[in-house]
C-alpha cells in the first residue's frame, strides 16, 4: 500500500552538465568513453570516434552515441591511399530533452562520415573533416558541432525535482544505454577538451 511519503517530491536530482562527449572504438570494439580529449587522442586507421551531446547528471551515466562504431559501413566505399588513415567518425546530436531552453537538435539525429586524414591526425581534426562548422571554447573544450547547439558551453543544467513513486522517475533519456565507470570519468576528466566533463568534475570537488 502506497503511503503519502511514497508520492511526496522526492529531493531534487543532483546538477548535470549539458556538453559534447567523446568516444572511441578500438577496431570495432564498442563505444568506451574517451580518456583524453579529440585534440589530442590519435585514431589509428580502421578506428572509429564518436561524439554525443546529452545532459548527463550522474558520473556514470553519460550517454554514448546511439549508433556503432561500424568502419566498414561508414568507410567500405572509401578507398585506403597511401599517407592518409581512414577514421569512421559518428555525431549524435541528442534527443530533445538533450537541446538548450529555446533550441532543436537536427532532424537527422545521427549523422556519420569517413574522415581520410593525415596517419598523425587527432580526433579533433579528423572530426573536422567530416561535420563542420566547429565551435570551440576557452581551454579548446568543444561547445558545437554542426552549428548544434547554436550557443552555450557545457553550463550547468538546473536541479529538478522527480516524483519517488513515478514509474517514469528513472526512466533514461532516449538511447542512454549506460556510459563510462566513474573511473574512466576520471581520467578523462583532466583533459578539457574531453568536453563538460572536466568542468563538471572540477565542481563537483569544489
Amino acid at each position: 500500500m502506497l503511503t503519502l511519503a511514497g508520492v511526496a517530491a522526492a529531493p531534487a536530482h543532483a546538477a548535470g552538465y549539458r556538453y559534447w562527449s567523446y568516444w572511441e572504438s578500438d577496431g570495432g570494439k564498442p563505444w568506451t568513453y574517451a580518456t583524453q580529449g579529440p585534440a589530442t587522442a590519435r585514431p589509428a586507421d580502421g578506428d572509429a570516434v564518436g561524439f554525443r551531446f546529452a545532459v548527463s547528471a550522474e558520473a556514470d551515466d553519460t550517454a554514448k552515441p546511439t549508433t556503432g562504431p561500424d568502419f566498414t559501413r561508414i568507410c567500405g566505399d572509401v578507398a585506403a591511399k597511401d599517407g592518409t588513415k581512414r577514421v569512421a567518425v559518428v555525431v549524435d546530436f541528442g534527443g530533445p530533452a538533450d537541446a538548450p531552453p529555446g533550441e532543436t537538435p537536427p532532424a537527422k539525429r545521427v549523422t556519420t562520415g569517413c574522415a581520410q586524414v593525415r596517419p598523425d591526425a587527432t580526433g579533433a581534426e579528423a572530426l573536422a573533416a567530416v561535420a563542420k562548422p566547429l565551435r570551440y571554447g576557452s581551454g579548446a573544450m568543444l561547445c558545437g558541432i554542426a552549428g548544434h547547439p547554436a550557443r552555450g558551453c557545457g553550463e550547468e543544467v538546473g536541479e529538478e525535482p522527480t516524483a519517488a513513486a513515478s514509474p517514469t522517475a528513472a526512466k533514461k533519456r532516449d538511447g542512454d544505454d549506460g556510459g563510462p565507470s566513474v573511473g574512466a570519468l576520471v581520467g578523462g576528466a583532466a583533459v578539457l577538451a574531453l568536453g563538460g566533463a572536466a568542468i563538471w568534475k572540477a565542481r563537483r570537488r569544489g
